[in-house]
């Protein structure tokens, strides 16, 4: 079977100054293409704003020099490319569209076909159909430098519990994953007499950040998101159970049913995680966020919720009240790491 060849053509339509400093590589791959793109620290914060096409980034990793480093390996028969020459943009958009892109470079692979050659696309069983399949949830506890899983359970009261959640994108369209409803609980099963602490309540805001020092960090990726959650003074003592309603939903598509928002002390207002300029969103934080109109529940999207539970975890006192080593559990990662 003769070979594929390919080649990269890289044209670059620079739109702000700051993108002179950017770098980036392209990979032009048999059936993908690989993009690395290390941006400026002044981006780490607003990675999920970075895009190849419609594609946010596979990976992105923040640099020893506080650079970010944005890896985006995608099909080729996905993230908007224009066919036969392969060519897209790799963009950086502070707001939403139709508003410019604030960086932009072009991006083309041109591949010199050998006679008989099948688009990737056309072979059967190549990859998987995009935006068919399960979905697949993951919820875990990470350790206080986020670089992986808790060795603990144990959290002295005030100290943060850093609550990590994702969906596999695999080969489904962008996803953006959020935290509908978050409540924590004694029991691993929720009971309507059971007593509750509402964390996150109002179709994705972050109440418990309003009382206390909880709130989002900056998103690594859309298809996860981190909640830095402030330990709290319910059940002291006792096993606690984190229930979540996960929900993954169109990046490109916010409204008061489908948001992330975090109050900011400083400003004594609402923001919404994902884009600040739209935060007006949030402030039915403070009343309901419920539409004008209700949709049916068989307009809901099958497949893209996820009910997790995460725990046990212990809230004690202080840091001098140590539970023995023997009587530590372990929280319990669902859906897997």
């Amino acid at each position: 079977v003769m070979s594929l060849l390919w080649q990269c053509a890289i044209v670059l339509a620079v739109v702000a100054a700051s993108a002179a400093n950017e770098d980036f590589n392209v990979d032009c791959e048999k059936h993908s293409i690989k993009v690395t793109w290390k941006v400026s620290p002044e981006l780490v914060e607003h990675a999920a704003r970075l895009f190849l096409g419609h594609c946010v980034p596979s990976t992105f990793s923040v640099l020893p020099t506080g650079e970010g480093m944005a890896t985006f390996h995608y099909n080729l028969n996905g993230c908007d490319w224009q066919k036969h020459i392969y060519s897209t943009s790799l963009t950086y958009r502070p707001n939403r569209k139709p508003k410019p892109a604030a960086i932009s470079h072009h991006i083309k692979c041109v591949y010199t076909r050998p006679e008989g050659w099948i688009p990737p696309f056309l072979i059967p069983a190549y990859g998987s159909a995009e935006g068919h399949g399960g979905l697949v949830f993951h919820m875990a506890l990470l350790n206080e430098d986020l670089t992986g899983l808790a060795k603990s359970s144990l959290f002295p009261l005030g100290s943060f519990i850093p609550i990590w959640a994702a969906v596999d994108q695999k080969d489904h369209q962008p996803l953006l994953l959020l935290l509908e409803e978050c409540v924590a609980a004694t029991t691993p099963e929720l009971q309507s007499a059971s007593p509750v602490y509402p964390i996150i309540t109002n179709k994705g805001c972050l109440a418990d950040g309003k009382t206390g020092n909880s709130r989002f960090l900056p998103r690594y990726h859309s298809s996860a998101i981190l909640l830095y959650l402030q330990s709290f003074k319910f059940a002291l003592g006792e096993e606690v159970y984190i229930h979540c309603k996960l929900v993954a939903w169109d990046p490109e598509v916010f409204d008061i049913e489908k948001k992330a928002c975090h109050y900011i002390k400083e400003t004594g207002e609402w923001e919404l995680l994902d884009d600040p300029s739209q935060s007006d969103l949030c402030k039915c934080c403070d009343s309901s966020c419920k539409p004008r109109l209700k949709r049916g529940v068989d307009s809901e999207p099958q497949g893209l919720v996820q009910n997790s539970v995460l725990g046990p975890l212990t809230i004690v006192e202080n840091s001098e009240n140590r539970i023995p080593s023997e009587f530590v559990k372990y929280p319990t990662v669902e859906q897997g790491w």
